[in-house]
């Protein structure tokens, strides 16, 4: 079954399905989607949870082994795969296959992954795992979408807001779902139950200085490895939460190769960079940066995902984040 995730919620009142699949690009919604089925999960029992991350050279005997391993103060288990890549490979497609067949009330799987493409979709793991599972997409917000997504928000926060104040805070997130998520935390805490005025969002936004990674993307297009080192500095002493700056820096890297590839398809830059302002830091980055170098920052920002959900003690995100910055702006280091 392939639902979305506005489905997910009045779908696990009906019952837990063994499997679940969570796809998609956008962390905040991919994040409480699994918050919703991990909590779920526990209502239902399931007293214990381990977490696998499926990375490169994954030995996925391990999942068998954990499927056979349950504890002997837990009834029941959820096994959560997380698989940066979002190909299993052939060994991992036979396993999940095999775990298919061992899924059940009492032993769940929880798997997540990246947007699938329409190959993976059709593969022949993923239709298996769907015959007795629930396969959410995730999909981008897209701009237009944007300032409904964020009324949705704020109702749920029991907040309303003028027209034009949703378009300036939809305006200024740019399309960063976990940035938006946390203005209309912080709208909650200053004004319980009010509704926000263009006056409120504007000083809201504006001491808000969460917003400078925006700077930090320009910085590093620029190719300028000082002052983007300087701005990573600043976003860190001031309290910015790693996640957010990963996803500007990923979004950006992936943005970057689908402008590459199009551009070899012949489409001009001022097609596919509408900001005028930004066409020539992207192209200065096009012209730094190779097609292999951009893939292998993906790689290296997907290890800093792994550190920032705790799968990994050798390496501080924060570390990850300077090294992934010095790489972006064309600095070779150790």
């Amino acid at each position: 079954m392939r639902i979305n995730p506005q489905q997910l919620q009045q779908n696990l009142k009906k019952g837990l399905a063994p499997i679940y699949i969570i796809s998609g690009n956008e962390p905040l919604i991919v994040q409480e989607c699994c918050d919703l089925v991990r909590s779920t999960a526990r209502k239902h029992n399931v007293t214990e949870r381990e977490l696998i991350h499926a990375e490169h050279n994954f030995d996925w005997g391990t999942l068998l082994a954990s499927a056979g391993n349950m504890s002997l103060f837990a009834e029941k288990k959820l096994i959560e795969v997380r698989v940066p890549g979002g190909k299993p490979g052939d060994k991992g497609s036979k396993a999940l296959q095999e775990f298919a067949a061992l899924a059940n009330q009492d032993l769940l799987l929880l798997l997540v992954l990246p947007k699938l493409d329409r190959s993976q979709l059709n593969s022949k793991w993923v239709k298996v795992l769907e015959q007795s599972g629930v396969l959410v997409q995730v999909w981008p917000v897209t701009a237009q979408e944007m300032p409904r997504w964020i009324n949705q928000r704020l109702a749920a926060a029991k907040l309303s807001a003028e027209p034009e104040a949703v378009q300036i805070l939809a305006e200024r997130v740019e399309g960063n779902l976990l940035a938006a998520s946390q203005e209309v935390e912080k709208l909650k805490l200053a004004n319980p139950g009010e509704q926000i005025t263009v006056e409120m969002m504007e000083h809201s936004v504006t001491s808000s200085a969460r917003y400078s990674v925006f700077d930090l993307i320009d910085t590093i297009l620029s190719g300028n490895a000082a002052k983007a080192v300087k701005t990573l500095d600043g976003l860190r002493v001031e309290g910015i939460e790693p996640p957010i700056v990963l996803w500007a820096i990923t979004r950006e890297i992936r943005t970057l190769l689908d402008i590459m590839e199009k551009l070899d398809q012949g489409q001009p830059l001022a097609r596919l960079v509408r900001l005028q302002k930004r066409q020539p830091l992207v192209q200065e980055a096009l012209q730094r940066l190779k097609q292999k170098q951009l893939e292998s920052l993906l790689v290296r920002a997907r290890a800093i995902d792994t550190a920032i959900k705790g799968g990994s003690g050798q390496q501080s995100p924060w570390t990850g984040l300077l090294a992934l910055t010095l790489n972006f702006c064309g600095q070779r280091i150790l």
